[in-house]
């Protein structure tokens, strides 16, 4: 199975959200099949086949999550950071000011999706291969 170390590894090659796809690839090929990541601090817990999963550790101090949810803002700056205009803390705090809880991403199906606190799909995005 995969370590927290391995994942730690492909993502330091992640500097904007245009770096993200190449990620998954990355990922998927240790053999993760999906992750959850909490925006407050990063912390994620990653899956892998039968019932495998690790947490990593927080990567930040924990940002405040807005109650009410802006999706018009986040889709706004979810956009500028796959064009490689922001870095990934940058986009953490974008989605904790507007409302973005965690997101979930699926590498069979491709998807990641994006929830707010009360655990409402914000928006489902194909990752691109």
């Amino acid at each position: 199975m995969f370590t927290v170390q391995q994942i730690e590894l492909a993502h330091e090659k992640v500097k904007t959200g245009a770096d993200f796809p190449k990620y998954i690839q990355d990922i998927k090929e240790l053999g993760v099949i999906a992750f959850e990541t909490f925006v407050k601090d990063s912390h994620t817990q990653y899956f892998g086949e039968n019932n495998f999963s690790i947490n990593s550790h927080p990567q930040y101090e924990e940002l405040y999550i807005a109650e009410i949810t802006d999706a018009h803002k986040f889709m706004a700056q979810l956009k500028l950071h796959q064009q490689g205009k922001t870095d990934y803390f940058t986009f953490c705090k974008d989605c904790a000011e507007a409302g973005i809880e965690k997101w979930k991403v699926d590498l069979n199906q491709m998807t990641c999706t994006y929830y707010d606190q009360s655990d409402h799909e914000i928006l489902v995005e194909e990752i691109p291969n």
